[in-house]
């Protein structure tokens, strides 16, 4: 709770610093608002019984979909590597890989994903550290599976995450529809990875909102074969996926119907709060901001539009103008 505490008041200071005292009173009392709804949030694992039950509907699948989860790696702290491995070993559905690309100093990741004795764990060993974006990329190199899930090396899946998905995925075919990408809700939890809070409830695929904000986010799964094509960017790190999410949705302004961008409305991802993190810091990775804001511009210059992206109020949400043809 301290932290939390803690973190909440850095966040007030730091937009009473860039908006002025009125602006971060009403952003106060908004905030009041939203955590008073809030309030008396747990996130409730499916049972055992639900458990077993998506397991055996898995087992009958026919031609069940392989899904990937993609992890760079970097430095990361062999308690979080754990967690990771702990959440994708616990999943319900069983048709899945799991791909490391590490580009941290030592072969700590190596040890522990072995020592796990499971083929669908893979670890490839990077020379040099390309950043989150080439990270990624290198991970995709090895990806076998139809949609690729993108996990931070720090964050944690739900039990159900990808039976949720595969669901899903299901659910589209037999209207016609293959999926461009899939994406979740999902919460918070505190730096053990014990406590969940501060749910986000996201709105089904709404192009608008995507051009103003990545509330897309986590837990998102692409198209293998989308992803391999579009890859991530370096020179977006801290926004790289804002800028994925982007390009990937490019076809929504050209014919693509909208129900290929499926909302799976359930809490399926855990983003861990740390002091260095994002989530709890937005100050600390001010560049992911100004990254987005560039993706955002870039992307709007690949569709033909003359408009300039600027930033809110609200760090990560942005304003476009548009510029007469």
């Amino acid at each position: 709770m301290g932290n939390r505490l803690s973190a909440g008041w850095k966040r007030a200071l730091s937009y009473f610093r860039r908006n002025g005292i009125s602006a971060a009173g009403l952003a106060v009392a908004e905030r009041l608002l939203q955590e008073a709804a809030q309030k008396g949030y747990a996130y409730v694992p499916p049972t055992p019984e639900e458990q077993k039950r998506q397991r055996k509907e898995a087992e009958e699948w026919k031609d069940p979909p392989l899904l990937s989860v993609a992890v760079p790696a970097f430095e990361t702290p062999p308690a979080y590597m754990n967690a990771v491995l702990d959440s994708l070993q616990a999943q319900t559905w069983p048709y899945w890989e799991l791909v490391i690309a590490d580009a941290g100093s030592t072969d700590a990741l190596r040890a522990l994903t072995e020592a796990r004795r499971d083929p669908r764990i893979r670890y490839r060993k990077l020379s040099v550290n390309l950043g989150l974006a080439g990270n990624t990329n290198e991970a995709l190199k090895e990806i076998r599976g139809a949609y690729t899930g993108l996990l931070d090396h720090d964050d944690l899946l739900t039990p159900d995450a990808l039976y949720e998905m595969a669901r899903a995925l299901r659910e589209s075919r037999k209207k016609g529809i293959d999926p461009v990408f899939l994406y979740s809700d999902e919460d918070k939890c505190d730096g053990e990875g014990r406590r969940f809070y501060e749910p986000h409830y996201k709105p089904d695929f709404n192009p608008d909102l995507l051009l103003s904000n990545n509330y897309i986010c986590h837990f998102l799964m692409l198209e293998t074969e989308a992803f391999r094509r579009l890859k991530e960017r370096p020179g977006y790190d801290g926004a790289q996926d804002y800028d994925l999410v982007l390009r990937a949705a490019a076809g929504v302004f050209s014919g693509v119907p909208e129900a290929a961008f499926v909302h799976v409305p359930k809490v399926l991802y855990h983003w861990r709060c740390h002091e260095s993190s994002t989530a709890s810091n937005p100050e600390s990775k001010r560049y992911a901001y100004e990254a987005g804001r560039r993706a955002l511009e870039d992307f709007c210059a690949a569709q033909g539009w003359q408009a300039r992206a600027e930033d809110t109020a609200h760090l990560g949400f942005y304003r476009l103008g548009y510029q007469p043809d």
